[in-house]
């Protein structure tokens, strides 16, 4: 009989321990797996019981609802449509001049954010706000600290000084609150005001040429004429149905320059198969393209956006920006 080897049985010794730790892993590797996941998974949980069930709808909350928000954001709100919690913050702090125009806060300097609750308990929050330039990355960074998610970064005007930048923001959670007491933060390193009284408009439009051309009846917002547009569609993001008009809006607003002119910064939202015909029906109005982007990350189906530029006579340009939104699946906004 041959006497034992003293460096194989050094290896059969060794050997064991090795085989017990790749064991051990083999175990853990699903649950490693699951919380490697677990976050995808969670993101998606909504988007998953929308192909279910269908996309989460909006519940309707009543302006007392969101007390705690108010008072988190530091001023009031009202509601849209009783679904939309919504907030205005415009920079009336700004002088922004594009192409020699003095823009108005309403024109397209108006910050905004909205809150829906959900059938769910959940809410969501989406919001587009104006900061300047050198504003910009302090705000994106506070937006960041409290898991406020930037979905997109860009202009509305074409050359304008100062330079300013706008910022679309979304988070969903069932804490509204802390979302709110975020976006106060990221707000207190801008100029961003508190409320004010809007000054009177100096000037008049003729709002019934523009209503008759656009087919749809407008209103004033401190001195602004607006016309709206929602799509016909119903919008998901992530999983939960969007009120109509939240985050999926075409809307003109139009600054009265004088003797029938106006400024008009506009925004039109479409579906990929209408974006070619929308810009080109566009640039026939005799308007100037600013941006094509996205507003959201997870929209369904997919939104994209243009902002438009130009000055001219109210009517004359809402005659031929009526191609444009005929162009499109939208509907005119009710109230």
């Amino acid at each position: 009989m041959m006497a034992d080897d003293p460096q194989q049985d050094t290896h059969a010794r060794s050997g064991a321990p090795r085989r017990r730790v790749l064991a051990a892993a083999a175990a853990l590797a699903p649950v490693l797996a699951a919380a490697h996941t677990a976050p995808a998974r969670a993101l998606s949980a909504a988007a998953d019981h929308e192909h279910r069930d269908g996309p989460v709808r909006p519940v309707r909350t009543a302006l007392s609802d969101w007390a705690d928000v108010a008072k988190a954001l530091g001023r009031g709100g009202d509601m849209k449509r009783d679904l939309m919690y919504h907030t205005g913050l415009p920079r009336r702090d700004l002088s922004v001049i594009s192409q020699g125009v003095l823009v108005k806060p309403e024109l397209a300097l108006g910050s905004h954010v909205s809150f829906v609750r959900y059938a769910d308990g959940s809410t969501m929050t989406m919001g587009d706000l104006v900061v300047t330039e050198r504003e910009l990355q302090p705000f994106l960074d506070v937006l960041q600290q409290h898991r406020i998610a930037v979905t997109a970064l860009h202009k509305h005007l074409l050359s304008h000084m100062p330079d300013i930048w706008w910022v679309h923001v979304h988070a969903h959670g069932n804490d509204p609150v802390t979302v709110a007491r975020g976006l106060r933060a990221a707000f207190d390193r801008t100029g961003t005001p508190p409320p004010q009284r809007p000054a009177p408009s100096g000037h008049t439009l003729d709002t019934a040429g523009i209503d008759a051309a656009l087919g749809v009846k407008g209103t004033y917002d401190d001195g602004v004429y607006k016309s709206l547009f929602i799509r016909r569609e119903t919008i998901t993001e992530g999983g939960m149905a969007l009120p109509p008009g939240l985050g999926s809006t075409t809307a003109f607003n139009w600054q009265p320059l004088g003797g029938g002119r106006v400024a008009i910064s506009g925004d039109v939202a479409m579906v990929a198969e209408e974006v070619q015909n929308v810009l080109a029906a566009l640039r026939r109005a005799k308007t100037q393209l600013v941006e094509l982007h996205n507003h959201g990350l997870r929209d369904e189906p997919r939104l994209f956006f243009t902002h438009f530029w130009a000055v001219g006579d109210a009517v004359t340009l809402a005659r031929g920006l009526r191609p444009a939104v005929d162009a499109t699946n939208s509907a005119p906004a009710g109230g």
